[in-house]
């Protein structure tokens, strides 16, 4: 009877998706390629709108077992729904990313030391950091759902071996990554995330990671999102020695490079991303050695790939760049 249910929501989910479609085509809310963008092609946006509408399936389903998470879950979801459909100020995003955060924080409150505020801080700061990599790494075909399916995948095997979440809440934002998959992670996709995916399905991930994060004590499992962490974190400093406003649009994640530069189609990128972060998740789940020195190593090794890529190929995106600006 379960999986009948999981079947059940995967098709109300479709459904959904595909009534979102004719809105956001009657509305004209679509993604318009420009300077920053990795494609050529006007698409609807906001099909990321899935992730929250399975939260609400999950509760109607199952009950609202995470109430506070869902309170920032729609914050979150609303606000960056509505900077898709009319750009907002950076402060306001900012201010509901936060105000989510916290939400999110309190429902993990009895396993939180509250008193070591410091700690909380650092961890607000972290997670709204996250959530922004995770928007900022949106930008090919395929690569927030498949990536996040990943990571839902290895959080899904952690939790068989030390519960730390409801595994039905793990199983239903899986079948809105696949579902919104199925839409976006071909060639000519039918619909992009936009900030209302991006941002809904990092704070999905972030409240499970958190969880188990606070039950192990263990902060390597950060490193579920390694992949997109090096990547987030080594463009910006790159963007620093630079000089670059960091808070100004760019093309210069690997990411985007491999896409745009080398002409690497956009799902084979994705897969690359995917496949390499779930090879990490499965070394910090399974490796015999301590997770500190793998993720030392680990570290080390992402930075080294980072640097070789950028060195052989950066120059690359400085011709483009010169071409476009010439034109």
């Amino acid at each position: 009877m379960l999986y009948l249910l999981y079947v059940l929501i995967a098709a109300v989910l479709i459904l959904l998706e595909l009534i979102y479609f004719r809105i956001a085509d009657r509305f004209n809310i679509i993604d318009r390629p420009n300077k920053r963008s990795s494609h050529t092609f006007i698409t609807l946006r906001g099909g990321g709108v899935v992730f929250p509408l399975a939260m609400c399936c999950y509760i109607i389903c199952f009950g609202m077992i995470y109430p506070l998470f869902f309170l920032g879950l729609l914050l979150a979801g609303v606000v960056s729904f509505i900077d898709d459909v009319h750009p907002l100020p950076n402060w306001i995003r900012v201010v509901a990313q936060f105000a989510a955060m916290i939400l999110l924080m309190l429902e993990c409150g009895d396993m939180l030391i509250w008193h070591n505020w410091y700690i909380v801080a650092l961890g607000l700061i972290t997670c709204v950091g996250i959530v922004n990599a995770y928007n900022f790494m949106d930008g090919i075909n395929g690569i927030t759902g498949g990536y996040s399916f990943a990571v839902l995948a290895s959080l899904w095997v952690m939790n068989s071996k030390v519960p730390f979440i409801d595994p039905l809440f793990l199983a239903v934002a899986s079948i809105s990554v696949l579902v919104f998959c199925w839409f976006n992670y071909r060639t000519r996709p039918k619909c992009f995330a936009g900030d209302v995916g991006a941002v809904s399905i990092a704070f999905i991930v972030l409240f499970a990671l958190t969880r188990l994060i606070l039950k192990t004590g263990d902060w390597t499992y950060l490193f579920f999102l390694a992949v997109y962490g090096a990547d987030s974190i080594m463009t910006i400093v790159h963007r620093i020695y630079l000089r670059e406003n960091i808070f100004l649009p760019h093309r210069k994640h690997l990411y985007q490079l491999m896409a745009n530069e080398l002409h690497i189609p956009h799902t084979v990128v994705s897969s690359i991303y995917i496949a390499l972060q779930g090879l990490i998740s499965a070394g910090l789940i399974w490796l015999p050695m301590n997770n500190v020195l793998y993720c030392a190593i680990l570290f080390v090794l992402l930075i080294v790939v980072y640097v070789a890529f950028i060195k052989r190929y950066y120059y690359l995106h400085e011709q483009a760049t010169k071409k476009i600006t010439k034109e």
